[in-house]
């Protein structure tokens, strides 16, 4: 949001002696945070009033003229310019040298510099609105046209920015640091707030005057759980015509376009107090009657750009006694045009509840200035304000214009909110004492009604206040932290006392896994958002009917929270095989299923959480990445100091090929999966002309080692023995089968390869692994060598058919 500071000044006196540095500063020190502050005044720097004393013909070209212009010079100045409304008397913009300006077309500012034209000296330059951002201000029929500010009140060598209004300081606010504090969407709002910071007096607002006796203009509010407050100012005898230059100006400062001069009214209003308006053409309103009402079922709304809405009986509309012709606190319809011929108007000051707005909003994919203010949750005394402020503006713009109606519903009035703040309780939660008299005067300066008994302050919060921003004792706690100014708090270190070593292992669990597969695996770290687009979850087959729905989703597709990684991965591979034609990427994150979870008390219901770790290969090719994924799981518990994993085809994934996959085992209890990804999946998700492998991992079932129960193990007295086997197995035999009917017979055993081809017979394939056998009291002989083989093959033979491979 962007702040004048020339209007904020029209409801504060502050100090003079007050730089926009310094209030920025004490802003984002107490209140919000401003991102920038910007002189308006830099750019129109030599960019002044001139008066031409003498036009002559050029005598080198037809198109151009010399003139003599007085400027605030010396003496006057000879310029040449190409105008086709130069005169003798007339007022003008000139650029002096040093000016920077959009000359002739050009994209980007020139520097004026003293030169010629067609042989004949020009001191500067006499400027069109376009070359000199006055394109709002003095709109002209053709470009050729030089700005004519002879009905302008200025003088001779003043600055352009000031005539216009353009000395002004602007400050650009975060609007996230506003998001719960509706009362600061306008000027108004942030004078209140340095009036509270240094102690000046607030202006008060004009009060609404409406001529007496005025007829009753007509409304209905069928909704009023979701319209509090409506009322309505029909206006006579006005017309389409630009704005003063003082109200473009501030609405150009503030962020805004003017347009014309009644809807820059409604704007500058708005800009002014936080309070949305807006004008309906009265003739546009059949029976001079507006209706409050949810919208029908298929219903429709025509917007001004010729948009169809199809609106939901959820939606609230602003409606004659035909026909919507708003989507309330959101858009304008195209019955409710300001149009050139228009000559009266109903002024629509309303307040509608923030989640009816916000609901309405999402559903279109709406965001205007208005719906913004009324998602933050507006009160409804502020509407008297936006009253008051337009029936006042209407009459010095216009004159001639006559307030001829006026209708207020107020069902739900805005309530203060009423809360006891001990002193005991600020003394702890701020760390200082503050003396009661400094309360008080903090408080009474942000608006709150405040007594002191037996201490206790019993505060009434103001209006503007208490629609969700100030409602427990801590929100009261924060004002007095925030204008008292954090930095005036003085640094205590905290009291801790360290007794021992502090050992995490499951933490320490969690950091390991990470540098393993970043530094040792060469896997990359992603972070994605816990909910997940529906398209993704449907591709890895999961089953959603347990899944946390959020009520509110950023997008209607991302409505579901994680109940796995996979979906998220399966994203995250589609949006980086853009780029790249292999990567690997990991992910150690919690999802959500539901369950109620009590973590401090019965009252707290949270859905059950649990870390999950999940990375994938992609590649070209299926064999090398699917055992790329196995061997990183073989090999984490080694360098990850954990139980070991084992592996074994148990329960296929619904994400995975139908016979490429592994079941992950720890302690004996199945943590997760690995597999490559099925085509059918793939396919759902949008990946082609890749392969890609999967690991899926519960981390909370994953047990890091204990130092205390590490056991010591003698190295071998005497040397083993490596012997290394070739055996023909089945097809249906795993590297699983073989080690479990080995390992009790050697002292360790190894993998090597797994082979199949023209020697080996269909149906069959060549595994080849290496033991080390030996004794443990001396040295093996051939006999006992020959014997320990034989017993070993036999073991093979018995549980797997195994055969000793000739060739």
């Amino acid at each position: 949001m962007k702040v004048s500071l020339n209007w904020v000044k029209k409801y504060v006196d502050l100090p003079e002696d007050l730089t926009p540095k310094q209030i920025s500063f004490d802003l984002t020190m107490r209140t919000v945070e401003v991102e920038d502050v910007i002189d308006t005044s830099e750019k129109f720097h030599d960019i002044v009033v001139g008066k031409i004393l003498e036009v002559k013909e050029h005598p080198n070209a037809d198109q151009l003229r010399v003139c003599i212009v007085e400027c605030g010079e010396d003496e006057p100045k000879q310029i040449v310019c190409g105008g086709s409304n130069l005169y003798e008397g007339e007022m003008v913009v000139v650029s002096k040298p040093g000016a920077e300006v959009f000359w002739h077309g050009e994209d980007s500012l020139v520097k004026i510099k003293e030169s010629k034209l067609r042989g004949v000296p020009s001191y500067g330059m006499i400027c069109g609105a376009t070359e000199v951002y006055l394109e709002s201000y003095f709109p002209l029929e053709d470009e050729h046209m030089i700005v004519d500010l002879s009905d302008v009140d200025c003088e001779v060598g003043q600055n352009v920015s000031e005539i216009i209004g353009m000395n002004d300081v602007v400050f650009d606010i975060d609007n996230k640091s506003l998001t719960n504090r509706p009362d600061l969407w306008g000027h108004y709002g942030i004078a209140r707030e340095l009036a509270a910071i240094y102690k000046c007096p607030l202006k008060p607002l004009p009060e609404a005057e409406l001529p007496k006796d005025l007829p009753e203009y007509r409304i209905d509010v069928e909704s009023p759980e979701k319209c509090p407050r409506y009322a309505a100012l029909e206006i006579e005898n006005v017309c389409e015509k630009p704005a003063p230059i003082w109200m473009q100006t501030a609405l150009l400062n503030a962020g805004m376009r003017p347009i014309n001069a009644i809807v820059d009214i409604t704007n500058y209003i708005m800009l002014s107090v936080g309070q949305p308006t807006h004008g309906f053409d009265r003739t546009h309103v059949d029976g001079s009657h507006i209706i409050v009402r949810n919208a029908k079922k298929d219903e429709k709304l025509t917007l001004l750009d010729h948009a169809l809405l199809d609106l939901t009986e959820e939606d609230l509309v602003i409606c004659d006694e035909h026909d919507p012709m708003a989507l309330a606190g959101i858009r304008g319809g195209i019955k409710d045009s300001i149009l050139p011929e228009t000559t009266g108007v109903v002024i629509e000051v309303a307040t509608f509840t923030a989640g009816t707005i916000r609901q309405t909003g999402k559903r279109f994919d709406e965001k205007t200035d208005a719906s913004i203010r009324y998602e933050k949750g507006l009160d409804t005394q502020r509407v008297d304000q936006g009253i008051a402020m337009a029936a006042k503006l209407f009459r010095e713009i216009f004159p001639e214009s006559k307030i001829v109606a006026f209708g207020d519903v107020d069902p739900t009035p805005t309530t203060r909110n009423e809360i006891d703040v001990t002193q005991e309780f600020l003394d702890v939660r701020l760390g200082k004492a503050l003396p009661s008299e400094e309360i008080l005067d903090i408080l009474t300066r942000l608006g709150y009604d405040v007594t002191l008994t037996d201490g206790t302050y019993h505060c009434v919060v103001p209006t503007y206040r208490s629609t969700g921003d100030v409602s427990v004792k801590d929100d009261v706690l924060g004002d007095i932290a925030r204008v008292y100014c954090y930095e005036n708090f003085e640094m205590k270190p905290l009291p801790v006392n360290f007794e021992h070593a502090v050992r995490q292992p499951k933490e320490q669990l969690d950091r390991k896994i990470r540098e393993y597969l970043a530094f040792r695996c060469g896997f990359n770290e992603i972070f994605t958002y816990p909910w997940i687009d529906e398209k993704y979850i449907q591709a890895a087959k999961i089953d959603t009917s347990e899944a946390i729905r959020l009520a509110t989703p950023p997008a209607p597709e991302l409505a579901i929270l994680r109940q796995s990684l996979i979906p998220g991965m399966l994203e995250a591979a589609v949006k980086n095989l853009r780029y790249y034609d292999e990567f690997r990427v990991f992910e150690m994150a919690q999802t959500f299923h539901k369950g109620e979870y009590h973590e401090s008390c019965e009252e707290e219901i949270l859905p059950v959480h649990k870390k999950l770790l999940s990375g994938i290969i992609v590649g070209r090719d299926a064999k090398k990445d699917f055992f790329d994924v196995k061997g990183v799981l073989e090999s984490m518990s080694r360098f990850c100091h954990m139980e070991d994993l084992t592996f074994k085809q148990k329960e296929k994934p619904s994400w995975a090929d139908d016979k490429v996959y592994l079941n992950v085992f720890h302690k004996g209890k199945n943590i997760g999966s690995l597999g490559l990804v099925s085509v059918q999946a793939m396919n759902a998700a949008g990946i082609s002309r890749t392969q890609v492998a999967f690991f899926e991992l519960n981390f909370d079932e994953m047990i890091p080692l204990n130092s205390r129960t590490n056991e010591f193990h003698h190295l071998p007295q005497y040397p083993l023995v490596e012997q290394d086997l070739s055996i023909l197995v089945d097809e249906s035999v795993k590297w699983h089968d073989v080690s479990e009917a080995i390992r009790h017979m050697v002292k360790k055993y190894e993998f090597i390869e797994e082979y199949r081809g023209k020697q080996i017979p269909e149906g069959k394939k060549s595994l080849v692994f290496r033991v080390w056998i030996g004794n443990d009291d001396s040295t093996m002989t051939s006999k006992q060598i020959d014997k320990k083989m034989a017993a070993v093959m036999k073991s093979l033979q018995k549980k797997c058919g195994a055969a000793l491979r000739e060739e």
